[in-house]
């Protein structure tokens, strides 16, 4: 192999974004995430699986410490975002959360025009210098979301006059307006149509080029469709996690066997 194509294979290999250490959450005696090792890849999709109440929505928000906010939760282990450890007294949660952005389950638009959905949060964390500039800024969210084309005309109406497919997507837009590096998405598709969460799907796959993604749902085939790693959780255990294809094809645990083929859950 010539020291070229050495170079080519560096430059190639995945790189890791996240790393979990011995994650455990707790809400005062009740444990509801132990024991969590796990390496997630940067510009990947990864699905958490697995029945309500396994643990998963909770191990989400470990990643950007919305669990800070809920009395008598308690979060002990590491995750090293890049090398960092989020979880340390001295990483300021506000940038976090900018670097670590979240989709939940049901859209909530602000209460203002879809323009100010996406301005928001560029204007606050003081991004763009210009009117020329935000509205570039505006309209690549918008497209990269698949959204410019169905409102480009009406950017001043309000984004709670949208579809609830689109209000979703408007939020995915107002998310990736504050360039974080990756997006956390919360049963992103459960309250919407097959229509509307087939043109969800499709922008996640599309934001994958830019964003590592990890997203929480209880659909087995929207997991199987868009991602490519799968973590099953069962009663707050990591049971099983790998690529997707062979987590549903060739499961290495029984559970997720079990799961997978609808025995429980």
């Amino acid at each position: 192999m010539t020291e070229d194509n050495q170079n080519i294979n560096i430059d190639l290999a995945p790189k890791t974004k996240l790393q979990v250490r011995d994650l455990n959450v707790s809400y005062g005696s009740v444990s509801a995430v132990r024991g969590i090792n796990l390496d997630i890849e940067q510009k990947t999709i990864t699905a958490f699986i697995g029945a309500s109440g396994c643990g998963k929505s909770t191990f989400l928000r470990c990643f950007n410490r919305m669990n800070d906010d809920i009395d008598k939760c308690v979060v002990s282990g590491e995750i090293l975002m890049d090398g960092y450890n989020v979880n340390a007294d001295n990483v300021p949660v506000e940038i976090l959360r900018s670097r670590v952005g979240m989709v939940f389950q049901k859209p909530n638009p602000f209460p203002k025009s879809i323009y100010d959905n996406i301005a928001y949060g560029p204007r606050i964390h003081g991004l763009v210098k210009s009117k020329k500039k935000l509205d570039a800024l505006v309209k690549s969210c918008l497209e990269d979301v698949g959204l410019w084309d169905e409102v480009k005309d009406r950017l001043h109406k309000k984004g709670t006059d949208l579809s609830g497919g689109q209000q979703q997507r408007l939020c995915i837009a107002r998310t990736i307006a504050i360039e974080p590096e990756i997006i956390l998405m919360d049963e992103p598709c459960s309250a919407l149509d097959p229509i509307a969460t087939a043109k969800v799907e499709q922008m996640i796959i599309k934001l994958r080029k830019k964003y590592t993604i990890i997203i929480v749902t209880h659909s087995m085939s929207q997991a199987q469709r868009i991602s490519d790693k799968t973590a099953f959780f069962h009663m707050g255990e990591l049971v099983e996690y790998g690529d997707t294809k062979k987590v549903f094809e060739n499961p290495t645990a029984e559970r997720t066997q079990h799961y997978i083929s609808g025995a429980f859950g």
